[in-house]
């Protein structure tokens, strides 16, 4: 569906083009990041996904929020559990398999994000997944010198790895850096709306717009459900009139739209770096990751001109895939009925499987995972359900295939271990090769 036509194209492909942001445009930026997600999060939605490549910018540089595919609506009292979103912009919590509520999770990605505007790289990054796991689960990124200290202490606020002393959005908005030149549109003080005084020119667009009649439209406004579609798409419209208002009263006192000088690209006009040149770099960035500043890219594509292009084999854990989550998980589905395996599903990304074993009468078990390792990849992951302790208390990460031999360990393992192991390895074979098929 397509909702709003954005010429600027995603906030991801601005930094690679020109690197570290001023300030000043970071802080632009980062406001308007943050309308939207407190937007988001008054009306009771997570968005669980926020990246550079999730946000986009319009012809006047306005950051637009998109791709929900991975949201999901909060309920009062009620946690979250499903480990989605991209591995580099995951909070803790998301990547541990523990329990999250919503809000702290997208503000977790809003301080990498932040991180990003300034730095022009990633607080966490690493090609190994494990290893990126851990660095995000010890909350420690370098912090540059040139940061200002002010935008450093919100920054620590914001990637704080305990979920109950993180920034939240009040506190981001109260924050000294946050408020420097904050356009009053993008936080409208609450309006105390009379609810029998209803706007009719925005009934009439409703009606226009879902073709429904006008007592539909009161109905649904009388109703006091705040998840009717027709009582969103009013008070949508009702914002929008009022943001507008607050935006035309801005620009009658000289103020910029954005609240800062409209952006001035400074660098030297240059194409931006093609996919040919990132290639030939003897340190080939992720896929998910922003690429180092622009100066740094061009000197190392020098350097690598004169070196052998010898393609290193790479080791993955799991089946890397780039087709739809759907459609992966689909042949997954049908390749589980080919093997007669049994499977209870946890999410629709998260499948645990069991089959009887052929020696004995006990079942092998283990856990199929779905992530996404970078904006076009995905990974499924296999991991080995040894009995019903390992299931409950185990945490859904990268890596965690049993080996056979584990050094310092061996005097501890049971006999049977190896027998599981090995069943849990066949197991597997027999899925992939009829994936394969």
């Amino acid at each position: 569906m397509i909702m709003e036509y954005v010429s600027g194209g995603e906030l991801f492909d601005y930094i690679v083009k020109h690197g570290k942001l001023q300030e000043h445009e970071a802080r632009r930026f980062f406001q308007q990041i943050i309308s939207g997600v407190d937007y988001c999060h008054r009306h009771m939605i997570v968005h669980r996904d926020l990246k550079p490549e999730n946000l986009l910018l319009d012809h006047n540089m306005h950051v637009k929020i998109a791709d929900f595919g991975l949201s999901n609506m909060m309920m009062d009292g009620e946690f979250l559990r499903t480990s989605c979103g991209s591995p580099n912009y995951a909070a803790p919590e998301v990547i541990s398999g523990k329990l999250y509520a919503g809000p702290e999770v997208d503000i977790w990605s809003c301080g990498v994000i932040l991180y990003a505007l300034l730095c022009g790289t990633l607080p966490f990054d690493d090609e190994h997944v494990p290893t990126l796991f851990r660095k995000i689960k010890s909350g420690i990124f370098p912090i540059p010198e040139y940061l200002n200290k002010t935008v450093v202490s919100l920054l620590c606020q914001m990637l704080q790895i305990d979920p109950m002393k993180r920034a939240s959005i009040e506190d981001i908005k109260k924050h000294e850096w946050f408020q420097k030149d904050c356009p009053a549109y993008l936080f409208p003080s609450p309006v105390e709306q009379d609810a029998s005084v209803i706007d009719t020119d925005a009934v009439f667009e409703v009606c226009d717009k879902f073709g429904v009649k006008e007592g539909e439209v009161h109905s649904a406004l009388l109703s006091g459900d705040p998840h009717d579609q027709l009582a969103i798409a009013y008070h949508l419209i009702i914002d929008n009139k009022r943001i507008a208002d607050e935006a035309a009263k801005a620009e009658l006192k000289d103020f910029y739209v954005a609240g800062s000088p409209p952006p001035v690209i400074t660098m030297s006009p240059s194409p931006s770096p093609s996919p040919s040149d990132f290639s030939s770099s003897p340190l080939k960035p992720h896929p998910e990751r922003i690429a180092p500043l622009r100066d740094r890219v061009i000197a190392s594509n020098h350097a690598a001109a004169d070196r052998s292009r010898v393609k290193r084999a790479k080791w993955h854990l799991g089946i890397r895939s780039q087709s739809k989550p759907n459609d992966i998980m689909m042949e997954v589905y049908r390749a589980m009925k080919a093997l007669d395996f049994e499977w209870k599903v946890v999410n629709p990304y998260h499948v645990k499987v069991r089959q009887k074993s052929r020696l004995h009468e006990r079942y092998v078990k283990m856990s199929l995972q779905l992530y996404q390792v970078d904006y076009k990849s995905y990974l499924l992951d296999f991991k080995s359900l040894s009995n019903e302790e390992a299931e409950a208390n185990s945490s859904a990460l990268l890596g965690s295939i049993p080996t056979p031999i584990q050094l310092g360990n061996s005097g501890t393992l049971k006999m049977n271990s190896g027998h599981h192991t090995m069943e849990f390895f066949e197991m597997c074979a027999a899925l992939i090769i009829q994936l394969a098929r």
